[in-house]
């Protein structure tokens, strides 16, 4: 049956309706391993003779890796162990909060962080010496702050300004002092 209209939405939608009739009826998407249904049709010439069955192996054939988000997630959650560090147990987070409670005072003051060979700032060192000038050992960085030093070249008007011109510098604001 040929449906004609000017409309070409009707066009289109018999155009589509009759693309998913041969689809499904040319046994494509969806249908099983059984013959698709004959829509009151009779085929034509012999039939085909089903394929001899074959035994069924013993064992079940390996799963092909599939690189879908879903297994991927779960590669992820296999090697969740060896990532996250071990939890502690109470007691042991209780043992590590008084190690850290032992008699120790909050400073405030200004040390720069010297750079480390990796080019870094060394924070721990300016702690030790923030303490170290109030009267105590050593010392645990508690808060930091960072300002950009530049020469005073950047300040002549007209002139470029160069990548060497400014410097970050990180200071240690205030620290956990121990003696």
């Amino acid at each position: 049956m040929m449906v004609r209209s000017g409309n070409p939405a009707v066009r289109l939608g018999t155009l589509i309706s009759a693309a998913l009739l041969l689809l499904l009826s040319g046994g494509g998407i969806g249908w099983t391993q059984s013959a698709p249904p004959s829509l009151g049709l009779q085929q034509q010439g012999p039939q085909a003779a089903p394929p001899p069955s074959t035994p069924a192996p013993s064992v079940p054939p390996a799963r092909d890796e599939n690189p879908g988000l879903i297994n991927e997630m779960g590669k992820l959650f296999d090697k969740l162990p060896s990532i996250l560090p071990p939890i502690k147990s109470p007691s042991e987070t209780m043992n590590d909060l008084s190690r850290l409670a032992t008699p120790s005072t909050m400073v405030s003051g200004r040390a720069v962080c010297p750079i480390s060979s990796n080019g870094a700032p060394d924070c721990k060192q300016a702690a030790d010496q923030l303490c170290q000038g109030k009267g105590y050992k050593e010392g645990k960085s508690l808060n930091a702050d960072s300002a950009e030093k530049c020469s005073a070249k950047v300040l002549i008007p007209g002139r470029q300004r160069k990548p060497d011109d400014c410097r970050t510098d990180t200071f240690v604001t205030s620290a956990l002092c121990q003696n």
